[in-house]
């Protein structure tokens, strides 16, 4: 290993994230790069930058990619080769779609960047399509319906049914083609059907998952007028009559008057309005059961497909989720053995699931590690807004209760209450009393796992602890135990014994999940 590669390891380990591969996405509208660390079945972003070349602008009408758009887009290329020399980074993919694919002077282009070092892929519509949909499959694994990807230049569809893509095509419909479709929404409401119909789009019952940045920017806007107190666009779920109300208002809304909505961009809010007509083009010609956002397309699909079988099949929840906290003193072993420790007591789910519990264990177990004063309202941030993967909005409204009892502070924040039924959230209550006193018995030891046992018997919870380690049951942990019993409407006991009849379920025991 050269000096250069160590002190690049040496970095990493010591900010906590390396950069592990690259991806370079020349679309239509914007030239991108995006760094990935952490786990590859949840990668994290380490940088996303972008360049406005817009190179398919000028394709429909002189079919070739305009110099000034070439010259903005080499210099961003210029650029991210520096950056990605700098870094070491030698896992790069480089892929290009709709505008370089479709213009005279594509080639030419992919010349100058094969100059520069890259070695870029132009991928087929078909291609596009289908690595759009292992994107929505590795955030969504039991997505089954239809998957929209708009572009600048193209729109992607293709069914996705059974944990893989099929039915694939692309459509000469972007963002930057709109506009020269008709000249207003009636007309393009008839050439979107004209197109739709020549098709002959093959469509599976279920869901339409929509992809790409101006739908994501649907989302927000959805999101805004809803009142919602999360602030994720991905997974966003709207029952169909709903998202037909959306799009409806949404198209009847000017460019300039959704410039001035929070969190959309001027780019964004000048394609929105006939994206909007696109959508409702699509949703009476599909009518799907519901419409889900996906932040998830292209470039994840290219990160999952690469994949093997067994990290597919990893849960993308608790794999970000395990990262996420291992950084941050709540290694996922740990986690396991709380919520093994745990299960005898808890097991209900009712409202939510073992892997649930498991992920707000180990967000909870994270959160501690924080200055008193922040942990709770940095850990319910956590929960609530970041992007997470494979969870719905209770389910985050859930961790973040967790984690606020496990913190003994139950003056849940309003947002909680706005998402979640209060079943859901008295069950994820105990959940964080659970951990609450399983943590503090015995300061996280392993000897404390060992020597001890939590369980219901009759109408009784009921810890145990073997003679060697009775004196653990401290006054906090006796509050603890009370705690947690009140609320489950238990009575509460100690016991003392010689030997543990029930050996404490190990990972993979009673459904809990094992994290790698």
């Amino acid at each position: 290993m050269s000096l250069r590669s160590r002190k690049s390891d040496r970095e990493g380990l010591f900010s906590g994230e390396k950069a592990e591969r690259a991806i370079i996405d020349i679309g239509s509208n914007t030239v991108r790069l995006v760094l990935y660390g952490a786990s590859m079945r949840a990668p994290k972003v380490l940088l996303n930058e972008k360049v406005a070349a817009r190179l398919g602008r000028d394709i429909a009408s002189s079919g070739e990619l305009a110099q000034e758009a070439v010259d903005l887009a080499l210099r961003g290329m210029e650029r991210y080769a520096l950056v990605l020399g700098d870094l070491g980074i030698t896992d790069i993919e480089v892929v290009a779609t709709a505008a370089v694919r479709e213009a005279a002077n594509g080639e030419d282009f992919l010349g100058q960047l094969r100059a520069l070092g890259f070695a870029p892929k132009v991928l087929s519509g078909v291609d596009e399509a289908c690595f759009s949909a292992w994107g929505v499959i590795g955030a969504f694994p039991k997505a089954r319906g239809m998957v929209a990807d708009l572009g600048g230049g193209s729109l992607e569809l293709v069914n996705v049914n059974g944990g893989a893509p099929s039915d694939a095509l692309s459509l000469p419909i972007g963002t930057l083609r709109l506009p020269e479709m008709a000249d207003d929404q009636a007309g393009l409401k008839k050439a979107l059907e004209k197109t739709l119909r020549k098709a002959d789009i093959v469509n599976t019952d279920g869901s339409l998952y929509l992809v790409g940045g101006t739908f994501r920017a649907m989302a927000v806007f959805a999101m805004q007028r809803a009142g919602t107190p999360l602030t994720d666009p991905h997974g966003l779920s709207l029952p169909y009559e709903e998202a037909i109300k959306v799009a409806k208002e949404l198209a009847a809304t000017s460019s300039d008057d959704l410039q001035a909505e929070p969190r959309i961009s001027s780019m964004r809010a000048g394609m929105l309005p006939d994206a909007a007509v696109l959508i409702l083009t699509l949703l009476k010609h599909l009518k799907p059961d519901r419409v889900i956002i996906s932040a998830w397309g292209l470039r994840e699909g290219l990160l999952f497909s690469r994949l093997p079988d067994h990290a597919r099949r990893q849960d993308p929840l608790l794999a970000g989720v395990a990262h996420f906290a291992a950084q941050r003193g709540a290694p996922p072993l740990l986690a396991t053995r709380v919520a093994g420790w745990t299960v005898g007591a808890v097991a209900k789910n009712v409202q939510g699931s073992e892997r649930l519990r498991l992920a707000a264990t180990m967000l909870s177990l994270a959160a501690m590690q924080i200055e008193p004063n922040l942990r709770i309202r940095q850990g319910v941030e956590w929960a609530l807004h970041k992007r997470w993967l494979a969870v719905d909005p209770v389910g985050r409204a859930m961790m973040a209760a967790a984690i606020c009892a496990n913190g003994n502070n139950l003056n849940l924040p309003d947002e909680l209450h706005a998402i979640a039924g209060e079943d859901a959230l008295e069950e994820a209550i105990c959940w964080g009393y659970a951990t609450r006193l399983c943590r503090r018995l015995g300061g996280r030891s392993r000897k404390s796992f060992e020597s001890s046992q939590l369980l219901v018997e009759g109408g009784t919870l009921i810890l145990r602890l073997l003679t060697s380690h009775a004196a653990l049951f401290g006054v906090p942990n006796e509050k603890d135990l009370g705690l947690l019993a009140d609320r489950l409407k238990l009575d509460a006991r100690m016991e003392v014994v010689e030997h543990l009849e029930d050996i404490t379920p190990v990972a993979g025991d009673n459904g809990i999940p094992i994290v790698g």
